[in-house]
């Protein structure tokens, strides 16, 4: 009895001591002594600001104390990930890490090949670009579940930027050149923002943007891939949805192959049934993974069993054999190019940088991990950079693939290791079997894959939230659609900046009121029963106060 006793008593301390304190506003002192801050020299506060800006988390603060040695080996493991978590690494790990390698690799294959139409090069440039750049992102990069590889939206907006500069049917070569050339400098771009720390300018583009751009991104890559599910041989080179329509309508009767139809729209719905199935139940995640490989292998023996390609169905032909040969020499250096590529190179760069950055940050919020930020974008311009010289296009992490080695149980990027060995077997011996594969049915597994990319859930949501994103996101949206990927992109940018411009400009102010029996104040359109204190105005100003917004706070 004499403990139970105690043990209410304690209990009834403890809720007695959680209670709020109270405040006794008779003895509280009148006035107050207001200190000044310790006066600093110019070179001091430019430091303090710079130290604040770039390196505010101090990242050089574990190297202090430690012997050359020490820091040799941290500095290691810093820039090459993989001496860390490869001293852990294990058999269980391993057999992870194989199955989601195989998982992604059976998708990976059959999106390269059609990923390089979008960017009007060669099928095998797909699959080079699924062979190098992933080793080098596994020694590099920091995610446990980002899968490296060419992905729809970079593979068209570099198309369409580089058709602008050179035609890739007449300057087949010179084209060529360029890509190699646009994809070191985003290689370059990605490097130097890691390296100098300059992370946070991606953010300047609105998430409301980037889904809006996305979304049109994605029907416009679905409307350019008509031309093969339809079997049309003349198609427009634009890429706005008029055109496009005004193309696929005006063939109708001439232009399309009933054939490569019945092809392209059966194994779409097999494609979107095994999506759905995928969806419905996250045991069979790899239905989906291994669709777009069945598909191809079916296609291919369909079409070589009855000799379509004779009756008007396009097929891909002859994929060039064998590894990645040198592209060094092919990159310019010099002359009237270099700022076209420069120019194509940042802006592919800075899209390939939001999209892996965001995957990347999405799994590890789930799985628990911290990604640095800065240290992704010094591997992802690393594997681009050497990925220019060994005949690749710029690469970044692909939501679809992630999604799969997420579901397939990946553990360690090994997986991208055991995906680019599938591809670099692909490369060896598989790829004259590809031969009668139907344009049909890569144009398919395009379409199905960037159908996730349209976030309508996403884009309700902005508009319940927030209406000015709406505008950005939808600014971005019809900009891609009925224009272009550039204006879309330009929109997107402009939108973003012209928010930030007056949400610093023109910052929110909210009227202040006392909630009685308290001594908090909060807003009195948000809280009805907050009371004005009699002979005071409390205002509360959401945003810094600058030169640019002073003026305006002071008339409000």
């Amino acid at each position: 009895m004499v403990h139970q006793k105690r043990d209410e008593a304690t209990a009834d301390e403890t809720s007695i001591s959680t209670q709020p304190p109270s405040y006794n506003l008779s003895q509280a002192p009148p006035v107050y002594k207001v200190g000044y801050p310790p006066q600093k020299n110019l070179t001091t506060e430019f430091t303090n600001t710079l130290r604040e800006t770039f390196f505010h988390d101090n990242p050089l603060k574990q190297y202090k104390d430690q012997s050359g040695s020490t820091k040799f080996k941290m500095g290691l493991q810093f820039l090459f990930p993989v001496f860390d978590w490869g001293r852990t690494y294990n058999l269980s790990k391993f057999k992870g890490d194989l199955i989601a390698g195989l998982t992604i690799a059976s998708l990976c294959i059959p999106q390269d090949i059609g990923y390089s139409k979008l960017a009007y090069l060669d099928p095998q440039y797909g699959l080079y670009s699924s062979f190098v750049p992933p080793l080098i992102y596994a020694a590099m990069g920091s995610s446990r579940d980002i899968a490296i590889g060419p992905v729809a939206v970079v593979s068209l907006l570099i198309g369409s930027l580089l058709q602008n500069e050179v035609d890739h049917e007449k300057n087949k070569e010179e084209y060529l050149c360029l890509a190699f050339t646009a994809t070191f400098f985003a290689g370059i771009t990605q490097a130097a923002l890691g390296f100098l720390r300059l992370g946070f300018l991606i953010e300047f583009l609105s998430h409301a943007a980037i889904v809006g751009f996305m979304g049109g991104a994605a029907i416009t890559i679905a409307l350019q891939q008509l031309k093969y599910v339809l079997g049309i041989r003349n198609f427009t080179k634009e890429t706005d949805i008029i055109s496009v329509m005004k193309s696929v309508w005006g063939s109708v009767h001439h232009g399309w192959n009933w054939q490569t139809v019945v092809i392209g729209f059966s194994f779409l719905a097999f494609l979107l049934l095994a999506k759905y199935i995928g969806k419905r139940n996250k045991k069979y995640f790899w239905v989906p993974a291994i669709a777009p490989i069945t598909s191809v292998i079916l296609a291919t023996l369909f079409v070589y069993l009855f000799r379509a390609d004779k009756h008007g169905v396009q097929i891909v032909n002859n994929i060039k054999k064998g590894i990645n040969p040198s592209s060094l020499h092919k990159i310019y250096f010099t002359g009237p190019f270099v700022a076209k590529g420069f120019k194509i190179g940042v802006v592919c760069g800075m899209i390939g940088l939001t999209e892996a950055v965001a995957i990347g940050r999405t799994f590890a919020a789930v799985k628990g991990y911290q990604l640095d930020g800065n240290k992704e974008m010094v591997a992802l311009g690393t594997m681009n950079i050497v990925g220019s010289m060994t005949s690749c296009y710029v690469t970044t992490g692909s939501f679809s693939r992630s999604a799969v080695n997420f579901m397939a149980g990946c553990r360690t990027p090994v997986s991208n290791v055991v995906m680019s060995m599938v591809v670099l077997l692909t490369l060896l011996v598989i790829t004259p079997l590809f031969k009668y594969t139907p344009n049909a049915i890569l144009g398919s597994i395009i379409i199905s894959a960037v159908i996730g990319l349209v976030d309508y859930e996403a884009a309700i949501l902005i508009w319940k939230v927030d209406k000015m994103d709406f505008i950005a996101c939808m600014g971005a949206f019809f900009g891609v659609v009925f224009k272009s990927v550039e204006i879309g992109l330009l929109i997107a940018v402009s939108i973003s900046f012209a928010k930030i411009l007056l949400q610093v400009t023109r910052p929110r102010t909210a009227l202040l009121g006392n909630l009685p029996g308290t001594t908090i104040y909060r807003n009195t359109d948000q809280y009805p029963d907050a009371r004005h204190v009699p002979g005071v105005v409390i205002v509360r100003v959401d945003s810094a106060i600058y030169f640019s917004n002073s003026n305006y706070i002071r008339e409000s």
